[in-house]
């Protein structure tokens, strides 16, 4: 089918562009004095979106030599799709919160890509893409698995070096034990938040017609009633 080729050279493209927007934060993460080699992949969003571009690279040759995925790949779609675009809306609340603070953040292209165009695109290939099987309910602990452990390896580290990788993990950085504790159920309901709204999508009846139109599922036809049982009743009733 043209359209799942289609998806799948997609696919293999945003693994290309997420690779590249990686090595450009990286390389220009280097020049700034607040972030060191060594803490460039303690990031979530990092983290995530290495995976983002492996799965995809994988995805992209599925789709290419099958019809249909199989149903690991959408519970890993999903479980990806769910910390890329949670870490893009944490980052949005974090470029506001320091916006308050008074305290300015540059944010380069690179940024932009990997917290906002990319999982935009990726939801959408999500909804209409052809070969999608239907997400099961099961992905939503394994996608606050990872936060959690990421969370409380970060809050261990950062005691150990003294840096963490965003503010609400900082001890110095907010009021106390119960703001970060708030912060942190925050960040994981969004994370729930946006698994169950993909699960939800991944139910919606929506497929690509042969030459891309978006069209709703077939409708099974009305049913008639027979010629010749109407004949029948005809006959039966002189």
């Amino acid at each position: 089918m043209l359209t799942r080729r289609i998806f799948g050279w997609s696919r293999l493209l945003g693994a290309i562009v997420c690779l590249v927007s990686l090595t450009h934060r990286m390389l220009w993460g280097m020049g700034s004095q607040t972030l060191a080699s060594d803490n460039f992949f303690a990031y979530l969003t990092i983290q995530s979106n290495v995976a983002f571009t492996a799965l995809s690279l994988v995805a992209g040759v599925i789709a290419l030599r099958r019809a249909e995925d199989p149903p690991w790949l959408t519970s890993a779609r999903a479980l990806v799709l769910s910390w890329t675009t949670t870490a893009g809306l944490a980052f949005s609340i974090i470029v506001w919160q320091a916006g308050l603070r008074g305290i300015p953040i540059t944010v380069p292209w690179s940024d932009v890509v990997l917290h906002y165009v990319l999982p935009a695109l990726a939801v959408i290939a999500w909804l209409i893409g052809p070969g999608r099987r239907t997400a099961s309910w099961r992905v939503l602990p394994f996608v606050l698995l990872y936060p959690v452990l990421w969370g409380v390896f970060t809050i261990v580290r950062g005691r150990f070096i003294g840096w963490y990788p965003y503010y609400f993990l900082d001890p110095r950085q907010v009021s106390g034990l119960p703001e970060m504790a708030i912060s942190c159920l925050l960040a994981l309901s969004i994370f729930a938040l946006v698994a169950t709204s993909l699960v939800l999508l991944s139910r919606v009846p929506v497929r690509l017609a042969p030459w891309g139109e978006i069209s709703p599922s077939p409708q099974p036809a009305e049913r008639r009633r027979p010629a010749t049982a109407g004949r029948r009743h005809a006959t039966a009733g002189r």
